[in-house]
């Protein structure tokens, strides 16, 4: 019997009506493994394969969605890819008259309202509206899904190595102790690396042995090419820009910068270009501060463009999996700092089966060429960053505590005690480290004991009763702009927003008129005066092996077919440049250039380390500069041998504990990375800088397994 024998009549109609010659080959795996067994699955499988009916195709054959309750929950890590999936799913579940909800701030009340009286179907949620509904509605949690059969987790990837991901797993957790029956799992990804992170996957949805991997392995041919075209940090070369034009104006291409800004900068300058020599109008911007009518209409318009052209700059937005349509090309603006989100861009373009991926990498300088051409060789050695995890997640400890005691009418010690030993979430956390949190919330008023019971304190309502508590992740504070009335979208506030400054937004330039801070808005005007617009960009870590891998080019002498021309000469000119340096050996050797008074120290390791190894620096007082974007640490000749101490120093946790208390003193914002850290006691944050912002042991192995190549000319 096959695959598609084993579904229900009504969804195999649904397939002949849709006039698929045959289900895709994760399909085919998935759909007799769901059917017949109660295992957690994780389907892995390319971008645009069909996971998605992969895992609802099976599930609403299996599902009695006449039983009373919500049947199916689907948990998404974006709003947007909620709305785009209800379309799927909807017109899916109307070949068996099964009703679908979407969840969430901007969903309709009336919707909301109409589950509450019927319990039924299938409901789309991020993580936040969950958490809000513990919150603050309690009684819904067990009203609503007490009769779950099934939780589809999409994008499982974006969850994973996070405190957001760590939330996900401790709600998951709670949702099974609210539930009559245990529910089953399924997850979808398209960035999961190996067998090596298998046991993690297993681990988070809850039953390693019941959890099995149904994964799509078949290769998709990508065509790449390298760019270089070198420009200055403020803005994009003009011959960038208009070799990128010539590479979107006939063409669906969605293009990556790596900041909001930059976004801007290339929708509004592509735009001007295309104008200026009679091209299409359907240059576009899409990302977290652009308004949401203005993303959904670009959404809209690419999924349905098949006879228009058009070019989205995008951030992160546009890198999971909401459906536009078909991209005929990805363009990469400069470097990408994993491997995971190479991986998701890759594959937005090319998405009929029949149909090859193209991507452009363009790079500025010479040190992300080269990250580039690093990131895409551990891309094709299938390397993707392993899971970062947390086997103490102390801040979302706190922020569970006070979702727990804030969704009852005051708890007893001993019960709320209970309550989080049942969540595995937290099982390397010791009743003694709960505890002392507890007691630290009680005593900075989060929680207050009244009698011999927990309930919240009075500093404890003023964060748990606004909306921003229902994330474990920053929301930046977002002015809304607005020109004559009409909204053009949000920017975040920072230090550089302010009044006459010109900024990008929405692909146009706009100059800054008044900023209301009590009521959060911006007036802007069309900007004509010609002055550059703000530049608003991020940082973000890269992983070690990136780093060596960069190293490992350097000094190399492959020669890269997918580079272009000058590339090729700037990756020349760049190995002749570190040729002083005899490095062999990419694991155990650095270059350390002497130059007159200054040692420049080439780490090429990932920012965990190096950031560990800029706390030394200040510890020990090394007066040093440091390069992120190149990974380079610039200090006096004669502070070398300070660089040697700390090769020869094995630090214990009390001594890192007490240099990791004198910062925290001395700046307490170095914790602010974490939401919820900065409530933590000072021990606990310690321990949050260990494991996530820091990595002290694996900098001691790193420093104490690299001998110094000095250049040769200065060596005797």
């Amino acid at each position: 019997m096959t695959a598609f024998d084993l579904l229900s009549e009504p969804i195999r109609k649904y397939i002949r009506d849709q006039r698929w010659e045959s289900l895709r080959k994760i399909q085919e795996a998935s759909i007799p493994r769901i059917l017949q067994t109660e295992n957690n699955y994780v389907i892995i499988s390319k971008t645009a394969s069909g996971k998605t009916e992969a895992a609802f195709l099976p599930i609403l054959s299996k599902v009695n969605f006449k039983e009373r309750g919500v049947k199916v929950l689907y948990i998404s890590p974006l709003i947007a890819l909620i709305n785009d999936q209800f379309v799927r799913v909807e017109k899916l579940c109307e070949y068996l008259d099964i009703k679908v909800t979407k969840w969430h701030g901007e969903a309709s009340k009336a919707q909301k309202d109409h589950l509450i009286k019927n319990p039924e179907g299938i409901v789309l949620i991020t993580p936040e509206s969950l958490e809000a509904m513990f919150v603050n509605r309690p009684y819904n949690i067990h009203h609503l899904f007490s009769k779950l059969d099934y939780i589809v987790i999409d994008e499982i990837h974006s969850f994973l190595g996070s405190e957001r991901g760590v939330h996900l797993k401790s709600l998951l957790s709670r949702l099974q102790q609210a539930n009559e029956n245990r529910f089953k799992v399924v997850a979808l990804s398209a960035t999961v690396s190996d067998v090596n992170e298998y046991a993690e996957l297993k681990d988070y949805l809850g039953n390693s042995e019941d959890t099995k991997i149904i994964r799509d392995n078949t290769p998709k041919p990508i065509n790449v090419i390298f760019k270089y075209f070198p420009g200055p940090v403020t803005e994009l070369p003009l011959d960038l820009l208009k070799d990128l034009y010539v590479r979107t104006h006939d063409s669906k291409v969605l293009v990556f910068p790596n900041a909001r800004g930059r976004v801007e900068e290339v929708a509004v300058k592509l735009k001007m270009i295309s104008e200026r020599v009679g091209g299409h109008k359907n240059y576009f911007s899409h990302h977290s501060s652009v308004d949401k009518e203005v993303r959904e209409y670009v959404e809209f318009f690419a999924k349905n463009a098949s006879l228009q052209n058009f070019c989205i700059s995008c951030t992160s937005t546009l890198e999971l999996g909401i459906d536009i349509g078909n991209v005929d090309e990805v363009v990469q603006i400069d470097a990408t700092n994993s491997i995971a989100s190479l991986i998701q861009r890759v594959g937005r373009s090319g998405r009929r089966e029949d149909k090859s991926s193209n991507l452009c990498l363009y790079s500025t300088d010479k040190w992300s060429l080269l990250q580039s051409i690093a990131c895409w060789l551990l891309y094709t050695e299938k390397y993707i960053e392993p899971i970062q995890v947390t086997e103490k997640p102390y801040d979302v400890l706190l922020h569970q505590i006070l979702s727990i005691v804030k969704g009852s009418s005051g708890l007893y010690l001993v019960e709320l005690l209970d309550k989080i030993a049942k969540n595995p979430t937290f099982s390397n956390i010791t009743e003694i480290e709960v505890k002392d949190i507890i007691n630290h919330l009680n005593q900075i008023d989060f929680l207050e004991k009244l009698g011999n019971e927990y309930i919240i304190g009075v500093e404890g309502e003023k964060v748990v009763n606004n909306k921003d508590f229902y994330s474990l992740f920053h929301t930046p504070t977002f002015f809304k702009v607005s020109s004559n009335g009409v909204k053009i979208g949000e920017l975040p506030l920072t230090p550089q927003v302010r009044e006459d400054e010109n900024v990008y937004l929405s692909a146009k330039i706009w100059k800054i008129k008044y900023i209301d801070f009590e009521s959060k808005k911006i007036e802007v005007i069309p900007a004509k005066d010609g002055r550059k617009p703000l530049f608003l960009g991020d940082a973000a870590d890269t992983a070690h092996l990136i780093r060596e891998k960069m190293l490992e080019i350097l000094f190399s002498k492959e020669v890269y077919d997918f580079l272009d021309q000058v590339g090729q000469l700037v990756l020349q000119y760049f190995r002749v440049e570190l040729s002083v340096f005899k490095v062999t050996n990419v694991k155990k050797q650095r270059p350390l250039l002497n130059s007159n008074d200054n040692i420049f120290f080439y780490s090429f390791a990932g920012s965990q380390i190096n950031k560990t190894i800029c706390l030394l620096f200040e510890e020990i007082g090394i007066d040093y500069r440091y390069d992120e974007s190149c990974s380079i640490f610039q200090f006096k000749h004669s502070e070398l041998d300070l660089l040697e101490k700390i090769k020869a120093t094995k630090l214990n946790d009390d001594q890192i504990n007490q240099i990791l208390y004198k910062h925290l003193e001395r700046n307490p914002s170095m914790i602010n990375f974490s939401k919820w850290g900065a409530y933590l006691p000072l021990r606990f944050q310690a321990e949050i800088l260990k494991n996530k912002l820091y990595n002290f042991d694996e900098c001691f192995t790193f420093l104490n397994k690299i001998d110094y190549v000095f250049n040769e000319h200065d060596v005797d």
